[in-house]
């Protein structure tokens, strides 16, 4: 019986771990993770001035539904 309900406990640990790993992943790095995707995505469709030697240059992306512009900052896709 004593094994048992070690094997109980130790079940019990892994679940609670998993179900805490899970709960900081979806609560804390999803949306960062999905924000930097979506970023990535705007300025690689965005139309850029030109940028110069600074790491960063002002972009215009137009959004997918049409519905007008947005202002990003992007890297400077010349910067290496």
């Amino acid at each position: 019986m004593k094994e048992a309900t070690g094997e109980l406990s130790t079940t019990m640990i892994a679940v609670v771990a998993i179900a805490a790993v899970l709960t900081i992943f979806t609560t804390v790095l999803l949306p960062v993770l999905k924000k930097s995707i979506q970023t990535r995505m705007h300025c690689a469709e965005a139309i850029c001035q030109d940028c110069g030697t600074n790491s960063t240059c002002n972009c215009v992306y137009t959004k997918d539904d049409g519905s007008g512009t947005e202002n990003i900052t992007c890297p400077n896709p010349n910067k290496n």
